[in-house]
């Protein structure tokens, strides 16, 4: 019960001392916390949504997907005949069944050709409106389509793109493109995510989304009273026979749920891999604190001591107060956490996914999560600190408050750090020269692990050095008040390479992913440079959408053009000559091809692909499989015949375009598949022959009624490369920001824990003449130099780890190593900038502090 009241007494009167340390539990807390509700409530809200949607059974072709998406290489989806609704609705134990038609492979443009698809990724879905959907919407204005120049648009898309009653509107299909005004406006009666929704009547949307009329893409079955969907569905398999896909509506909402649930895994572990790292910047925050608290207190503790408390309760007593830190920072960390989740869910409805707070969701394991991760890094990170106050002898109380450093542990510590280091360069080099990316991939992970924990380790043996190199570049400059800046960071190299380590933590990673990312742009731009030949690619969103029969044409009967060149993908199945089988995509291509996309060709001739019945293998599958030029493979195409089709060339998979495809022509695979089942073309390069920009004006021109397609010559496409890896970098920056705020609150604790361990000096500095002003200077610099510091070790270990995952990376095409020098020299730059803001609040405090009482302080 002593330990206890000594353990509050000492907790509260330091409680200053404490805020920021708990400040750092309490971010690291509210990370997990607000990841762990923010996705809980994604979970929640399309659960209900996919529950609410679903009917009891659903019967769908035997060519779509769980989830019944439609595919994207025909832009069709796939379609069953009117005759099942009939077969299916006299089905015992079917209460009603009704014939649904939809897709996803839509664009919707309003009267200024400007696309009404959400901004989110969340799709765009066009169908007939049927009774199912009356379940989960509402008309709140207007009235359903009855007719072909009649549209139906969701409340959400009306609200966000300001249409009105009467706007025109356009539907772009792969049957064509398609207007009618919105004659109604109807509102989901449960959360849409994000979604836009466009209903048409039912005879338009089949000619519109699938090209004829008398056939669906699905049927909703309703069961009569007292019978169970898994009944339901028995007995419609049964009557309809096989070559069609009968669900539950368990079934359709687990599979849309594994979907979904793929990406919220990955969101989800990423930002927790974020938190963890904050939480270990957060340990050394922790550590720095209450080695300090004890140090001040060395006195105290040695009268403890003496009159009688044991080493296990001195020890007690620190861990305590970090028990008390631990719980109070996770607790405002949970609170916090909730509030972040609602902040998320708000910035999701700006992006276009909207979540309502009604469906917030707090499972009693994300707090009890918070608290135990909090608690437990508090105290473990605390051990230390307590075990070397236990080791205070009752002799302490006799001597000056602070004890010298143990130098055979530092000794020890230091030996450790550099054979880990040693270790883990050695690792990093394994790495950089591994044959296969596998082997490279385990020990760069290796190397990344030692190499942090040895540079941990022998931070106190670097900050003597560096900072001394540092203080004679930039602080001798300031005269004495520099000097006595540098000497004060010296002063406990182990304080001053623990709060450096903080911040170098986040700004290696930092480092690192900036190496990496403007590696790959140089590497794909260098690339594009040798292989691509075409002028202009022209594609669909980022290519995975196909493009329009009306757009494609639009494209080749631009004028100035000298070649067009199609990209068609063929799913088939490949016998091997061993007899196995292997599923792959076939890419069917103009002859003009080959010029267009320049790939080394190491047996055969690529142009002997366009003759009758041929195509080319990579080298990968040439080599793993024994292929080579001169055999024979039947290819059976998915969505047509079998061929036998000759290999008259293999080409090297030594390349990061088109690695690994193999080629046959357009002609070929259309002797093979039906023209209303041939997929349609993921992109078309085109050649320049006239005035360039006269030529690229008028692609953009034919492609203008379809705002999903992008015409981009070399230069877009650099750009936008360089645009999409630069928005992928800064949210991965904005996550780690997290960890180096609470590094910065490190560096303030420190110096303001420092300031109150140098009150007497600092007196006796001012009474000796030592100005306010030149008082502030002083620990604003020593800040500064433990800044740049920490960004030295950061910088230099991010880009060696950046460096070695370049040089795995270069096996899978990535050739090019480029340091970003301009990022590199602003985070230095920047770094210099946190430390001087780190330093405002201790060093104003040092500043007014009252001289007579500061050198009377014992």
């Amino acid at each position: 019960m002593t330990v206890l009241r000594t353990s509050l007494r000492n907790f509260f009167a330091h409680k200053g001392r404490m805020a920021l340390s708990a400040v750092a539990v309490l971010l690291s807390v509210a990370f997990v916390c607000g990841t762990l509700v923010f996705t809980d409530t994604m979970n929640t809200t399309f659960d209900k949504l996919f529950n609410a949607t679903a009917s009891d059974v659903t019967v769908s072709a035997k060519g779509a997907s769980d989830t019944g998406e439609t595919t994207s290489r025909t832009g069709k989806p796939p379609v069953l005949p009117a005759s099942v609704v009939g077969t299916v609705r006299g089905t015992k134990g079917v209460a009603e069944a009704e014939g649904t038609v939809f897709s996803t492979s839509v664009t919707v443009v309003d009267h200024d050709l400007d696309k009404l698809s959400p901004s989110s990724g969340a799709p765009t879905i066009v169908g007939n409106w049927n009774g199912n959907d009356a379940r989960t919407m509402k008309i709140v204005s207007g009235t359903a389509p009855k007719g072909p120049d009649q549209v139906m648009v969701d409340a959400d898309t009306v609200d966000k793109h300001h249409l009105k009653l009467g706007d025109e509107i356009g539907v772009i299909t792969a049957v064509g493109t398609h207007h009618a005004r919105v004659s109604g406006v109807a509102a989901f009666t449960v959360t849409n995510p994000g979604a836009a929704v466009f209903y048409l009547d039912t005879r338009t949307a089949q000619q519109i989304l699938v090209g004829r009329t008398g056939v669906y893409t699905g049927v909703n079955v309703t069961a009569a009273r007292g019978v169970g969907d898994d009944r339901l569905k028995q007995n419609v398999t049964a009557a309809l026979g096989a070559g069609y896909q009968v669900q539950t509506a368990k079934e359709v909402a687990d599979a849309n749920r594994k979907e979904l649930g793929g990406f919220l895994d990955v969101m989800k572990y990423a930002m927790l891999g974020f938190a963890g790292i904050a939480f270990l910047v957060g340990i050394f925050l922790i550590v720095n604190t209450f080695s300090m608290l004890v140090a001040q207190r060395t006195r105290e503790i040695g009268l403890m001591r003496a009159i009688g408390s044991s080493r296990k309760q001195v020890n007690r007593s620190v861990l305590v107060e970090a028990l008390l830190l631990g719980v109070v920072g996770s607790a405002l960390g949970v609170g916090a956490g909730v509030g972040i989740a609602v902040g998320l869910m708000k910035l999701m409805g700006a992006m276009g996914m909207h979540l309502s707070t009604a469906d917030l969701t707090v499972a009693w394991t994300t707090p009890a999560l918070g608290l135990l991760l909090g608690v437990v890094v508090t105290v473990l990170a605390a051990y230390l600190p307590a075990r070397r106050a236990g080791k205070i002898s009752p002799m302490a109380a006799l001597r000056e408050a602070g004890a010298p450093a143990d130098a055979r542990a530092g000794a020890v510590r230091a030996l450790i750090g550099l054979v880990l280091t040693g270790a883990g360069g050695w690792s990093l080099r394994l790495a950089a020269t591994a044959d296969q990316a596998k082997d490279g991939s385990a020990w760069l992970g290796l190397g990344v692990v030692l190499t942090l924990v040895g540079l941990i380790a022998v931070g106190p043996l670097l900050a003597a050095g560096l900072v001394r190199v540092l203080g004679a570049l930039l602080l001798r400059v300031f005269g004495p008040v520099g000097r006595m800046a540098e000497r004060n960071a010296l002063r406990n190299p182990r304080r001053t390479g623990a709060t450096g380590a903080a911040l170098m933590i986040g700004l290696a990673l930092v480092a690192c992913l900036s190496v990496v990312g403007s590696s790959m742009v140089a590497s794909a731009t260098d690339e594009l440079d040798r292989s691509v030949g075409a002028d202009f690619i022209v594609q669909a969103g980022d290519g995975a959408k196909p493009l329009t029969p009306a757009m494609v044409k639009a494209i080749r009967d631009t004028p100035g053009l000298t070649n067009v060149s199609r990209l068609k993908e063929v799913p088939a199945e490949l016998t091997l000559p061993d007899g196995g089988v292997h599923k792959q995509s076939l890419y069917a291509t103009d002859p003009a091809y080959p010029k267009d996309v320049r790939r080394t060709t190491l047996s055969g001739r690529q142009s002997d692909v366009y003759g009758r019945d041929a195509m080319s293998v990579g080298s990968d599958f040439a080599g793993k499989y024994g292929v080579k030029v001169g055999d024979t493979l039947k290819v059976a195409f998915e969505d047509g015949r079998a061929a036998r089709l000759r290999v008259v060339a293999v080409t090297s998979d030594d390349t990061a375009i088109d690695k690994g495809k193999m080629y046959t022509a357009i002609t070929t695979a259309g002797r093979y598949i039906p023209a209303d089942r041939m997929p349609l073309d993921l992109g078309v390069l085109a050649g320049n022959g006239g005035d360039e920009q006269q030529v690229y004006a008028a692609l953009r021109k034919a492609v203008a009624a379809d705002p999903s397609v992008s015409v981009m010559d070399r230069a877009d496409y650099k750009k936008d490369l360089r645009e999409q890896i630069g928005q992928l970098l800064n949210m991965v920056y904005g996550l780690l920001a997290l960890a180096i705020v609470v590094a910065v609150l490190g560096v303030v604790n420190t110096l303001a824990l420092s300031v109150v361990e140098r009150t007497r000096e600092i007196g006796l500095m001012r009474a000796l003449g030592l100005s306010r002003r030149q008082m502030r200077r002083m620990i604003r610099l020593e800040s500064v130099v433990i800044a740049l510091f920490g960004a030295l070790l950061g910088l230099g270990l991010g880009m060696g780890w950046g460096a070695t995952a370049q040089k795995l990376l270069a096996l899978e095409g990535m050739k090019v190593l480029d340091i970003p020098w301009p990022t590199i020299t602003g985070v230095f730059v920047g770094s210099a900038f946190v430390g001087l803001l780190a330093a405002l609040v201790p060093a104003f405090r040092a500043a007014r502090m009252n001289v007579l009482n500061a050198i009377a302080t014992d």
